[in-house]
């Protein structure tokens, strides 16, 4: 097992398979699994099979595109929320980018609007990676400007 990073209560990742960078997300030591801000998510049929089509983020999102991502490969869970209330939600696998480490991750879809950060980072990643400084902030994401400066 690597070396347990530190991590504040936010940061800034990368989704590449989304083609995002330094989108904020929270740390969320009571979640269990990590969530993802979509504009839409639905259930579609293509060739016979069934498909989730996702828009990430939304209009209000500097990053926003509108762009629609396709998943033959989702799973569907009840998640509990923090109010108690329990939902099924759909689950999908995207890599996110921390310290310039690249991580396997399922995310639950969810409209998270009016919260300023649209990715929370649950206890499913956070779990044998990191440990969490809350009076801290943004430690990957300075990690990563410093290479950027040393490439230059």
């Amino acid at each position: 097992m690597s070396e347990l990073k530190i991590i504040g209560r936010k940061d800034k990742a990368d989704l590449p398979s989304l083609n995002l960078q330094d989108v904020d997300v929270k740390i969320d030591s009571g979640a269990y699994s990590c969530s993802i801000h979509c504009e839409s998510f639905e259930l579609i049929e293509m060739e016979g099979k069934p498909v989730l089509v996702v828009v990430f983020l939304d209009a209000e999102h500097p990053q926003f595109t509108g762009n629609k991502f396709y998943f033959e490969n989702y799973k569907t869970k009840k998640v509990k929320s923090s109010t108690g209330h329990q939902q099924e939600r759909f689950f999908v696998s995207l890599d996110i980018v921390l310290f310039g480490e690249t991580f396997k991750t399922d995310f639950s879809l969810t409209k998270r609007n009016g919260l300023r950060n649209p990715i929370l980072l649950g206890r499913k990643l956070l779990n044998h990676h990191f440990i969490i400084n809350t009076t801290m902030v943004n430690l990957s994401y300075k990690l990563k400007r410093e290479i950027e400066k040393s490439n230059i």
